[in-house]
């Protein structure tokens, strides 16, 4: 029997094609490689794919031949792309410069190969070919003095030799483990459309009247622990919150993870916690992405502009990353 060994870019690329690639053709064979790369056998793999056992010894056979790039490929009836001939030096092209849409696509491909196509065409052969999607570009926070790869492997370091051996003790029930930030909510009124024979006002906040949330969030059981008011974040009011931390009743060490806010760094917050026995985890700078509480924040406006809450007493339920967390404020 033939050894079929994965390597972690390719498990990573199967796991996201098995869903996300556009062609169902392609999902289907992300699929059998994604089994099979759980030991299973091809019968129950077949079985489970939806596949004759002779299609999940092919598609097998593809991927020891050319890989992924093999089985991306739909062999569709008929004359194939002349494209395809300088697939490899567009693919390099385009992941060194995306094209902003498929008009400078188009225009790229015909500069790069001498072949002119349609938006039609460039849009099929990009998606299907290629593999790209047309995309939101994401802004990363970078520090001003340091380049993106240094930044990187900075929350790398951070992440294998401090945040992850704390979630690990977290997870063993050996420890507790708190992402803290705040949130600043801005009172304001949610506008709707209804029958009237003249345009409605209603009365709005005046000025930038918020409330503002400290939050603490458990990084295993997903509790939020916060306290509330209207007026400033200050490090009285981080204070308060180590408190009522160190007053839940935990049996185990605490852990916070915050940012390097000033008010959460002073000497008035680092002697407390001392004090009170919680070890304060500092991210590095320009790092968000490694606080999971602000997924939690970036959830909440999308439930309160739904309007099905009241602002005296909201109770949001927020879904991410595959997690339910639960905010309640009265």
């Amino acid at each position: 029997m033939r050894e079929f060994t994965f390597s972690d870019e390719d498990l990573k690329g199967i796991a996201n094609d098995r869903y996300h690639h556009p062609h169902p053709h392609v999902q289907r064979k992300m699929e059998v490689l994604w089994l099979k790369s759980h030991h299973l056998p091809h019968e129950q793999i077949a079985e489970l794919a939806g596949v004759s056992l002779r299609t999940v010894q092919r598609y097998l056979d593809d991927y020891l031949e050319g890989g992924l790039a093999l089985l991306r490929r739909c062999k569709w009836r008929g004359p194939e792309t002349e494209l395809l001939q300088h697939e490899q030096s567009i693919q390099e092209y385009f992941w060194d410069h995306p094209p902003r849409n498929t008009k400078e696509a188009a225009k790229v491909l015909f500069e790069q190969t001498g072949i002119r196509r349609g938006r039609t065409q460039v849009r099929a052969f990009l998606k299907t070919h290629l593999g790209l999607r047309y995309r939101k570009v994401a802004a990363i926070p970078v520090p001003p003095k340091k380049t993106i790869e240094e930044h990187a492997k900075e929350q790398a370091r951070f992440l294998e030799a401090e945040l992850e051996p704390a979630l690990q003790e977290a997870r063993a029930g050996r420890a507790t483990v708190f992402f803290l930030d705040a949130a600043h909510f801005v009172w304001a009124p949610f506008l709707g459309s209804v029958w009237c024979l003249a345009r409605l006002f209603v009365r709005s906040a005046t000025g930038r009247k918020r409330y503002n949330v400290l939050g603490a969030l458990n990084a295993v059981t997903h509790e939020v622990i916060r306290v509330c008011n209207e007026g400033y974040v200050t490090a009285d009011t981080v204070c308060t919150l180590l408190r009522k931390l160190a007053d839940a009743g935990l049996k185990t060490p605490i852990t916070v993870v915050l940012d390097n806010a000033a008010y959460q760094r002073c000497a008035l917050v680092q002697s407390l916690a001392k004090e009170l026995g919680i070890r304060l985890l500092f991210l590095p700078s320009y790092s968000p992405n490694l606080n999971i509480i602000e997924r939690l924040w970036g959830a909440c406006p999308n439930n309160v502009h739904a309007g099905t809450r009241r602002s005296s007493d909201v109770d949001w339920t927020c879904g991410t990353g595959g997690s339910i967390f639960t905010l309640a404020f009265n």
